[in-house]
């Protein structure tokens, strides 16, 4: 019985693969093999990890015995297959590839924001399959556009690290909390009633609607246990953020601190706040960096709530609608799961040095 050969990965070998399996930017077919490699060092034999994959068992071996044999580099390109490699037609063809690749991530076309597969290979005089296979080897993607802000705070390595701090290493005698408001929640109605989902066919809803009102959701997200505090308000100004305050402060056991994540929303220094604060010692703002949402975790909790509850519900009134909300929140409270918390501050912070290298070249250039 053939035994199919060991796979040990190195921490950097691992981290390389692992990041081929998450990156947009690389091809599906280093993908691939980074997953067979990884599945194979986890100890799977080569039927397992095909059927897990969906590739004939052949594909898993050829691909865990190169990486034994050559290591990481060896996955990451292919062998010359038969054929004049060497000839004008080889040589042309890399020309066009490169004159593709050059094309579509330094120039536009006139009449467009991004180039497609056929304004492309009409531009270049080539064929639209080819230009996709290009653009599918190199991971290139021309019709996404992805959204970013990096942050311009002053202070953003201090407040990256307060915040950060609090998720990995929190003070044994505090309970952590993030606070954000989701504001202006409409309350709609649909025209007409929606579709069931059936075999064959999604579920369906009208493109229109009817406005109801609308409602703003203060959640508290305890970091430990993942239970949410929720109140919902008709406003959302200093009042019914520190009538909020006062319900998560009344809730939590007397002989801890409260550590409290905000953004930096003008309702949490209003003075009125601050002078409470003055007088509760126990409660300790911590303000995330500008342009910053994504280093509090309670977003994260409100991205859920959504698209689970909000995007596809119907409500008739607010009231509906504020009853749903706190639904849901009973419900993830009967068995909360915390949202974990694992990059360091430091690697959050090269990041952001790299990105704003990037936009002070794009500028000067």
């Amino acid at each position: 019985m053939r035994v199919a050969t060991a796979v040990t990965l190195s921490d950097s070998d691992r981290k390389i693969l692992e990041k081929n399996v998450k990156s947009r930017a690389v091809s599906i077919r280093l993908s691939e093999r980074s997953k067979i490699v990884l599945l194979s060092a986890m100890g799977l034999e080569n039927k397992v990890i095909a059927q897990k994959l969906n590739i004939p068992p052949n594909k898993v071996g050829k691909w865990r015995n190169r990486f034994v044999e050559g290591g990481i580099e060896s996955i990451s390109k292919d062998k010359p297959r038969g054929g004049n490699h060497g000839g004008k037609d080889s040589l042309k063809q890399a020309r066009l590839r490169n004159r593709i690749i050059k094309k579509t991530t330094q120039e536009k076309p006139d009449n467009a924001a991004h180039w497609s597969t056929r304004t492309l290979a009409e531009e270049l005089n080539t064929t639209h399959s080819f230009v996709h296979r290009v653009w599918q080897s190199v991971g290139l993607k021309p019709h996404l556009e992805k959204m970013y802000k990096v942050s311009n705070d002053p202070y953003f390595e201090e407040k990256l690290c307060d915040v950060a701090g609090l998720y990995l290493n929190p003070s044994e005698n505090a309970v952590v909390f993030c606070i954000d408001e989701k504001t202006s929640i409409q309350a709609l109605d649909r025209t007409q009633p929606g579709l069931p989902i059936k075999k064959g066919r999604c579920g369906t809803a009208t493109h229109d609607y009817k406005r109801n009102g609308t409602g703003t959701l203060f959640a508290a997200l305890d970091v430990a246990t993942g239970s949410v505090t929720g109140e919902c308000y008709h406003k959302h100004i200093h009042k019914e953020f520190l009538k909020f305050l006062k319900k998560v402060e009344s809730q939590t056991d007397k002989d801890k601190d409260l550590y409290i994540i905000v953004d930096n929303y003008s309702t949490h220094k209003h003075v009125t706040v601050r002078n409470w604060l003055k007088g509760n010692k126990r409660i300790f703002l911590h303000f995330t960096p500008t342009s910053s949402s994504w280093l509090n975790l309670v977003e994260r909790f409100l991205g859920v709530l959504t698209q689970k509850q909000l995007t596809r519900g119907v409500f008739t009134s607010v009231d509906q609608l504020e009853q749903k909300i706190i639904e849901y929140i009973d419900n993830n409270n009967e068995n909360p799961k915390p949202f974990v918390w694992t990059k360091p501050a430091e690697e959050i912070s090269e990041k952001v040095h790299r990105a704003r290298s990037s936009l002070d070249n794009i500028q000067l250039n």
